[in-house]
């Protein structure tokens, strides 16, 4: 029986398995991607910086916000939740934070349904309690 070797695989299968590696691991991923330079071509698609998990990512690593940006410029889910909730607590703007946790959530990203969830809700009481009083006082 003839020996079949990874990159004898057609390439659809091939960027699905490093995509599911990228998605389990970041230590693998950079592994895999250091083997050669098929490889590391495979490890650089859109594919795969759109089915990385960030909160798996090692921070010390030093490329981070190379990473951000790539991840961010592919509309990777973990990335839209991260820059949703840094745009709507930290710096205040509310409408873009939560159009990009929206984003993330509709993607399927767990971590991002529960808090687009509760934060439009919080948000909108407090929009609904800062209108209130004006609608009193001009009615009176």
């Amino acid at each position: 029986m003839a020996e079949t070797t990874f990159l004898d695989l057609p390439s659809e299968i091939q960027q699905l398995i490093v995509s599911c590696v990228a998605k389990n691991s970041f230590q693998d991923l950079y592994r895999l991607r250091s083997t050669c330079k098929s490889m590391r071509a495979l490890a650089d698609t859109p594919d795969v910086y759109s089915s990385f998990d960030l909160y798996k990512y090692p921070w010390w690593t030093g490329l981070r916000d190379t990473l951000l940006r790539r991840c961010y410029d592919v509309g990777n889910p973990s990335t839209l939740y991260i820059k949703g909730v840094e745009y709507f607590y930290a710096l205040q703007r509310h409408e873009e934070g939560l159009a990009l946790m929206k984003r993330a959530a509709d993607a399927g990203y767990e971590r991002a349904l529960y808090t687009y969830a509760m934060t439009r809700k919080l948000y909108w009481l407090s929009l609904i309690h800062i209108s209130e009083p004006t609608r009193h006082a001009q009615m009176s």
